[in-house]
């Protein structure tokens, strides 16, 4: 009897950490972050927040409702109810003490969302243009014009780009073929490979800034950048203030952001901007792709005055 408790107790502590590793690391920890807020809420006002209930849980988002965007209190209900699942428990976020609070506070302070501004060609070539005039260490100058041009070219996630090793890449007669070993949308790790062509003019070519990095710091293994996800946004930051942006409104996802609304104003289709991005579902390419066509589309176009 004893052995078949000890085994079933194995078995738990395995599923649970099949459970952990079908995330990946970053993944566990925002919700584990997440959850924490959650549980201190609890403890503050004697709730249970393990196992809890709906009503516990619609309480916090209209706590949280006061002071977060509607998009972080979708966020935090994705976070409990994974930690829920697991430590064995459920929890159903579907309640209707949830989701009519959730389409109650919907309506009473909106659930758009102001999302960094992409960073767009003609920006792109002005940041780049700073680099070269004001930076003044010249390996800090190669390797961030190879970071963002990269990131932006391969409409790359700020984790990817971090995460690509020499060995990840192949340079080819086209260009270079990257080896995306896992991202958000590949939890499998399958892998898949992203291409970037020869740009014809050489100054803003991410295939030739990316050979001039490689060289000057003689790389032969290991990550490419060797820097965190963070420090992509910082160093666009500090470029867009140096070229006379405003750096509030950029983010390290103005890179992939900036990629995919140039190409649909480029008239890329929607297919060929998701195989670069690496986005599974059209609803955030179309955004972009609306976004690029508010004034080419525009009714306005067709009056006469």
């Amino acid at each position: 009897m004893n052995n078949i408790i000890s085994d079933v107790k194995k078995l738990e502590l395995e599923t649970l950490k099949n459970l952990k590793n079908s995330k990946a690391n970053n993944t566990i920890r925002a919700y584990e972050s997440d959850f924490k807020d959650f549980s201190l809420f609890c403890i503050k006002n004697s709730l249970i927040s393990m196992p809890t209930e709906p009503k516990v849980l619609s309480i916090y988002l209209t706590h949280l409702s006061k002071t977060c965007k509607f998009s972080t209190l979708k966020r935090r209900i994705a976070s409990i109810k994974v930690i829920h699942k697991m430590k064995g428990h459920y929890l159903d976020t579907k309640h209707p003490l949830v989701m009519e609070n959730l389409l109650g506070i919907k309506r009473i302070n909106g659930a758009h969302q102001k999302a960094k501004k992409p960073l767009l060609i003609n920006n792109l070539k002005v940041i780049i243009k700073a680099i070269n005039e004001i930076e003044k260490v010249k390996i800090k100058k190669i390797r961030d014009k190879s970071l963002l041009l990269l990131g932006f070219a391969g409409g790359f996630r700020r984790s990817e780009l971090v995460n690509i090793e020499f060995n990840d890449l192949e340079f080819v007669e086209e260009g270079i073929k990257i080896l995306i070993q896992r991202s958000k949308t590949d939890q499998l790790g399958e892998g898949s490979i992203k291409a970037i062509p020869y740009f014809k003019n050489v100054e803003y070519c991410p295939v030739t800034n990316l050979k001039n990095w490689i060289k000057i710091k003689n790389i032969t293994s290991g990550k490419v950048f060797n820097i965190s996800d963070k420090s992509v946004s910082l160093i666009l930051k500090k470029y867009a203030l140096l070229a006379g942006l405003d750096p509030r409104k950029y983010s390290g996802h103005s890179l992939r952001s900036g990629f995919a609304t140039s190409a649909a104003e480029s008239g890329a289709e929607e297919r060929n901007i998701m195989a670069m991005t690496g986005h599974k579902t059209t609803q955030m390419v179309r955004r972009y792709i609306q976004e690029a066509n508010l004034f080419k589309n525009n009714a306005l176009n067709k009056l006469k005055l």
